[in-house]
Order: C-alpha cells, then structure tokens, then sequence
C-alpha cells in the first residue's frame, strides 16, 4: 500500500508536470518507475495505459475550451498511433537486461533536450498557411516510437517542432498534441498487449498513476499560471539526466573516480541550465513591464465641436 501510495503520487507529480509544460508525463512516470525497480517494458505498459485516462480527461478539457485543431490531431495523430505500436512492440521483443540501457539513453537524450530547450527562449518564426500533412506526418511517426519505446517522448518531440513552425497558436499546439495523444496511448498499450500478454501490465500501477493523474488535472491547470514553465522544463530535464546517468554509467561498468566525473558534469550542465532559464525568466519578465509601461494611453476623446465652428450644424435650405 505505501509503494502504491507514493506511485500515486509520481502520477499526481508528472500530471502537474505535463499540465504546466504540455510535455513529460510518460518521461518522468517512467524514470521515476524504473528508479524504483519497475522492468523497462512495464514500466511503458503500464504508464502507456494509465494515459488513455489522463489523455482522454485532458483532451476533454481542452476541446471544450477550444485549443484543438482537429485537423492538425487527424494528421498527427494516425501516423503516431503507428509509430507507437511499432515502438511497443519493439521494446516488448527486448529483454529486460537489454531494454535497459536502450530505454535510459532515450530518457537521457529527452531530459538533456528539455534542459536545452527550456534554458533559452523558444524562437518563433510565425509563417503563413496551414501545417502540411508531409510535415505532419513524419513528426507523429517518429513522436510515436520515441514515446512507447522510451516510455515517454510524445510531448517533447511533437510540441516544440510544432511551436517552432510558428503556424499554431500555442494554445492549440498543446491541445492538439495532448488530444492525439489519447490514440498513441491506445495504440501502444495494444502493441505491449500482443508483445507481453496481460500480465506485461502492472494494474496497481496503472490504477495508481491513474488516479494520481486525474487528481492533479485540475491543479495543474491551476499550477500552470503560478510556475513559470521557464523553470519547472529545466528542473525536471535535470531530473530525467541525472536518474538515468545511474543506468547508463552501470550498463557501461564506468569505475574508478569516472562515475564522480560524470555526475559532477551533469550536476554543473543542471545548474547552468537552471541559472540559464532564471535569466531568461527575467529577461522577458522586465521587457513585457518595460513594454507596459511605453504602452501609448488610449487617447482623450476630442470634445464636441461648437455649432458655428468649421461646417454648419444644419445645412443652409437655400
């Protein structure tokens, strides 16, 4: 009960993460899964299946405040639900001594990617026209088996290149994503079903993450207007980077004084991330005031003019 209770609680945490970010939910359920010994592959099943009641509740939500582009989920949604069931079922055929590492490097490579990310601001290059499905489409796939073959991927990798592209409102860019992200989760708990049977499933897990994860939606939207994504993006990319440098320096039999080398690396790339993101926090903080403050006032309306001053206030009947 008490090893539930705190997985409960890694669900509430990545629901409050994936809330204010629009990305991680799978990333940081699934390191902090195989930090407490869970196997990679059901630690992605389960996670995976815990999402088709988070996404669904999420999607919900944000269709009913009009952040969905329902063009945009049908074309990226699809070839994700591919790319997910392709990405299932090629974990699902690893085994537990192999997956390991493999599942820690795609973690280690998307933690390391969000502390990129969220350490500088985001460079919008607004275009005209519509998202093309050849972009679309290539996107979901590859967002799709990074997701299910990570245990999480589907927000980092989709959400920025869309942001990017500058053709989306990010309003509609993060519902959109946590919308299709209902059918990569179906279709990658359909994958790790056929690839490891019922039983590849955890369902106190599931049950738990679930419940977690539906507790916090509604605080996370709440969260988000308190926590700068600025911020919360590059602690938990450290996060991610540290927890899985433990598999990857294992798999790779580090020894000596190397292992010490690394972590205090990583540990000095966390904090310049984070001293990166302050800063970058600040920095737009102080141009927004400055732009508030030179903000032209709205102009006094111009007074009545005086009947006899310029045209008369009645035409003259001759």
């Amino acid at each position: 009960m008490r090893k539930l209770l705190v997985i409960a609680l890694v669900g509430l945490a990545a629901q409050l993460v994936d809330g204010s970010l629009g990305m991680a939910y799978g990333l940081t359920s699934s390191t902090l899964l195989l930090l407490a010994g869970v196997a990679p592959a059901a630690a992605s099943a389960s996670v995976h299946l815990a999402e088709i009641g988070t996404t669904l509740a999420a999607g919900t939500a944000h269709w009913r405040f009009g952040n969905v582009d329902w063009r945009v989920v049908r074309r990226i949604a699809v070839p994700g639900a591919l790319g997910a069931f392709a990405g299932a079922t090629f974990l699902s055929a690893l085994s537990t001594e192999a997956a390991a590492p493999w599942m820690a490097a795609i973690l280690f490579t998307l933690g390391a990617y969000l502390l990129i990310r969220f350490s500088r601001p985001l460079r919008r290059s607004p275009a005209a026209g519509r998202l093309r499905g050849r972009f679309l489409g290539p996107l979901g796939l590859v967002a799709g088996f990074v997701d299910a073959t990570g245990g999480g991927g589907w927000g980092p990798v989709a959400t920025p290149a869309l942001l990017v592209s500058g053709r989306l409102e990010p309003r509609k860019v993060i519902g959109s994503v946590d919308t299709s992200e209902f059918l990569v989760a179906a279709a990658a708990s359909l994958g790790f079903l056929i690839g490891l049977g019922t039983e590849g499933f955890l369902l106190p897990i599931v049950l738990a993450l679930l419940a977690g994860g539906l507790i916090a939606a509604p605080i996370a939207a709440w969260l988000v207007r308190i926590v700068p994504a600025q911020l919360l993006g590059a602690a938990v990319g450290g996060v991610i980077v540290l927890t899985n440098a433990r598999v990857l320096i294992r798999a790779g039999d580090l020894g000596g004084f190397l292992p010490v080398l690394v972590y205090l690396l990583l540990a000095a790339g966390w904090i310049t991330a984070l001293t990166l993101a302050i800063r970058v926090l600040l920095r737009t903080r102080r141009e927004r005031a400055l732009a508030a403050t030179h903000a032209p006032a709205d102009p006094p309306h111009a007074p009545a003019e005086p009947v006899g001053a310029g045209a008369p206030a009645h035409p003259d009947p001759r």
